[in-house]
């Protein structure tokens, strides 16, 4: 593994266990030109997934930039970095089930979503302003009446 640091080929692996769901394996990592430790995690990757966008634009689903996604949106709010992780793992999960090697973006916004409307109410506004567009203030407030009518229903 190349250090992300000073990019030197060989670091060395300090300690190695798995994660709290036990969907991957951390390891720490140490890099003998510069000295810096870092954290690595290694997952199971069932099947390539390609994502298409809205655009018709095909690009390789990146986990990474769906759990940065899913951070922007829960920035600054309460929610245990663990829920946040089962989240995104159930999420990749159920995109490597359906059989599918071309997934709509659309499908995975609404699973990120779903997730979120458990995880955090200011974080699923805050993804749903940006996933759905949101131009002006008339657009939140309709999306926050809605989503206070259906837990007024619950």
């Amino acid at each position: 593994m190349r250090c992300p640091f000073c990019g030197h080929e060989e670091t060395q692996v300090k300690d190695s266990r798995p994660t709290e769901d036990n969907g991957a394996i951390r390891r720490r990592r140490f890099c003998p030109g510069c000295g810096a430790r870092f954290t690595t995690f290694e997952r199971v990757q069932l099947r390539e997934i390609t994502i298409v966008k809205k655009t018709g634009r095909r690009v390789p689903f990146d986990r990474d930039k769906l759990a940065r996604s899913v951070m922007v949106a829960l920035r600054k709010r309460p929610v245990e970095p663990e829920r946040v992780e089962r989240m995104i793992s159930g999420i990749v999960r159920r995109l490597e089930s359906m059989g599918e090697s071309e997934i709509p973006s659309v499908m995975v916004g609404e699973m990120v979503m779903e997730g979120l409307a458990s995880l955090d109410s200011v974080a699923y506004v805050r993804y749903a302003s940006v996933y759905r567009n949101f131009r002006e203030a008339k657009d939140f407030e309709t999306f926050v009446g809605r989503l206070a009518g259906a837990d007024a229903n619950d």
